[in-house]
């Protein structure tokens, strides 16, 4: 995949995340300047587990986010659509199943909580991906989103913008297994939607009250959102009026 987009190849992007799998987590925290590591604390955090909650960990890749989870007691389960990643993670002592964002394998309202690490970009369609979170999750359950996002001061913006095309695929040569997704990544950041965009489109993808909270001036942001406790109330359809019944 030379070029990213929106409207992406599952199997094409399934294949590439295969390819990085090697090296995926030392790649991430050298790229982000060790940042990975306090995105992954913030996100549990947010999330507010309890002992006992069952947690979906979506886009897991090598569970690294799955067990920062579950250093809260609750009962976590990686969920990934690339074998190679969650292979990659084999020695992580958690759950693992290998499951497509868009027609996940879990029952309607299974999980407390649910979460998703810079994964959301790489679902074909995020609105889809959205409501099948929103129908694991039991109502009243929570969702928090991290992903990268648009720094909120402009001159570091810039700065940064700059980093994700030139400098980032040339860090990723030297120590990623597969450098070229890389680019790929780096242009899926630059075409994500700003942190209002997004939260409007997980309010509108069965979830409500979404906020956020930025992280490193913007390039990350957690937002956070819940499921309804309650299905909205159906008018009832209105009979057809009838005459009373007469006697002769």
């Amino acid at each position: 995949m030379s070029r990213a987009s929106l409207e992406k190849n599952p199997n094409d992007v399934a294949r590439m995340f295969d390819a990085v799998g090697k090296n995926y987590d030392l790649t991430n925290t050298v790229l982000s300047f060790g940042q990975d590591r306090m995105w992954r604390k913030r996100t549990r955090r947010r999330l507010d587990l309890a002992p006992g909650d069952k947690v979906l960990d979506l886009a897991a890749g090598t569970a690294v986010s799955t067990v920062e989870l579950s250093e809260s007691g609750a009962w976590c389960v990686a969920c990934d659509f690339s074998p190679g990643m969650l292979a990659a993670g084999k020695d992580r002592d958690v759950p693992k199943v290998c499951g497509d964002g868009m027609n996940l394998p879990f029952p309607d309202d299974t999980f407390d909580a649910v979460t998703i690490s810079f994964g959301l970009r790489n679902i074909v369609d995020p609105a889809v991906g959205l409501r099948e979170m929103a129908r694991v999750t039991k109502p009243g359950g929570r969702l928090t989103v991290c992903e990268f996002s648009t720094p909120v001061v402009p001159v570091f913006r810039t700065v940064y913008m700059e980093y994700l095309m030139r400098a980032l695929p040339a860090v990723a040569k030297a120590v990623s297994s597969n450098a070229e997704a890389y680019v790929y990544l780096a242009e899926s950041i630059r075409e994500w939607p700003d942190q209002e965009a997004l939260a409007s489109l997980i309010n509108r993808s069965g979830w409500e009250g979404c906020g956020w909270q930025n992280l490193t001036f913007g390039i990350t942001a957690l937002h956070s959102a819940t499921k309804p406790a309650t299905k909205p109330a159906t008018k009832p359809a209105t009979k057809p009026a009838t005459k009373p019944a007469t006697t002769e």
